[in-house]
């Protein structure tokens, strides 16, 4: 049975379909008002971008969703919890004041901010799911305390994942420390005869566990914890894992975690991605590099399976930038995440997803 999609594009020529007004309709046409009861505590769950990137959702779209929230009665906040690589937001105190620096302030987003996870990534309750990989998932216990959730992802491509959508702003963005090394368990080798012993992998490992002796990098397989942080980095690609074994079993793990996430809630959570500046890389980098095809729109849908099939489509529709990362599939209907990334099957996502009950590929786009 096919799942709905809402989608609204981007075309305006007065103040009653702008952005602004295309957002709130969609909230309301999407059925969301009905997920969100009177005194509510809401968890809008979004990313608020590395240090160094810009390819984060505005928050001022943020505030619409929020005022939709409070139309209802309901109690909004937004969160996130803190990632597993050393950066700007491995820790509460850190990553609130990135969010803070991006402009997620209660005073432009009406909201106050949560990381849900804790100081230190130690707040954490599990859930039961019963899967290939997982009996149970552990989650961050301040999302799951909920009553309602609205997930806001900005959809672009991703190192490990293909994409990232929905169904990775669930998993991965859902989940403590702990359990983000659950879903990754990979281990990273470098190939010794690309790598030019630039240490840039070795700058940005969270663990010390990449040295470089005599030009040349290696991986202290007792202490990788899979994260990837060193991928994006190298610039000769020379760091990577067994890609044809080892990602399967990643995404179907991720995807298991963002199944677990969704059960905690069902009945009562939404999911809105965002396609504009859709770039090649995930928001957890520091930087955000050129969009690989045009601006988009916004969809949403209560099915986190069907609104990623749905983005996915819609992004391959479009005509890629010859000025991007892109180094072909540049036609309408050519896949962008497999130019981007050939070794990757992101879809994957789906279609494990929809293995497992938690959602539809099958979808029917509905065009407000």
């Amino acid at each position: 049975m096919s799942s709905k999609v809402f989608f609204a594009n981007l075309r305006s020529r007065t103040n009653r379909n702008n952005k602004i007004s295309k957002l709130k309709n969609l909230f309301d046409q999407a059925g969301f008002h009905e997920l969100i009861q009177p005194a509510d505590l809401t968890a809008v769950k979004l990313t608020f971008g590395e240090r160094g990137s810009d390819g984060f959702i505005n928050p001022v779209f943020v505030r619409q969703i929020v005022d939709k929230i409070k139309e209802k009665g309901g109690k909004a906040f937004l969160t996130d919890t803190n990632t597993l690589y050393s950066g700007s937001r491995h820790n509460s105190v850190d990553h609130l004041l990135t969010a803070l620096e991006h402009g997620f302030d209660y005073s432009v987003t009406g909201a106050p901010l949560i990381i849900a996870d804790g100081l230190r990534s130690e707040n954490i309750t599990e859930i039961e799911i019963n899967k290939k990989h997982f009996n149970k998932v552990k989650l961050a216990k301040d999302i799951v305390s909920a009553d309602s959730v609205i997930v806001l992802s900005h959809f672009k491509g991703h190192e490990m994942a293909g994409f990232g959508g929905a169904i990775k702003n669930l998993a991965m963005g859902g989940a403590p420390a702990v359990g983000k090394k659950e879903q990754h368990a990979l281990k990273i080798v470098v190939n010794q005869e690309k790598c030019v012993g630039c240490e840039k992998c070795s700058a940005v490992c969270p663990e010390a566990a990449i040295t470089v002796n005599d030009k040349k990098a290696s991986v202290e397989a007792d202490k990788c914890i899979g994260c990837g942080e060193c991928l994006p980095v190298c610039p000769v690609k020379a760091n990577g894992m067994d890609w044809e074994t080892d990602l399967t079993a990643f995404l179907e793990r991720m995807t298991e975690y963002g199944y677990g996430f969704a059960k905690a809630h069902a009945g009562r959570i939404g999911y809105i991605n965002v396609l504009l500046n859709i770039t090649p890389d995930c928001d957890c980098v520091p930087w955000s590099d050129a969009p690989i095809v045009p601006d988009i729109g916004f969809l949403a849908s209560t099915d986190p399976v069907a609104i990623d099939q749905a983005s996915y489509d819609l992004v391959n529709k479009q005509f890629g930038f010859s000025d991007s990362l892109l180094a072909c599939n540049f036609e309408a209907g050519a896949d962008k995440f497999q130019a981007l990334r050939s070794h990757i099957d992101g879809t994957i996502q789906m279609r494990y997803g929809e293995e497992i009950g938690m959602g539809s590929r099958d979808y029917e786009l509905i065009i407000l």
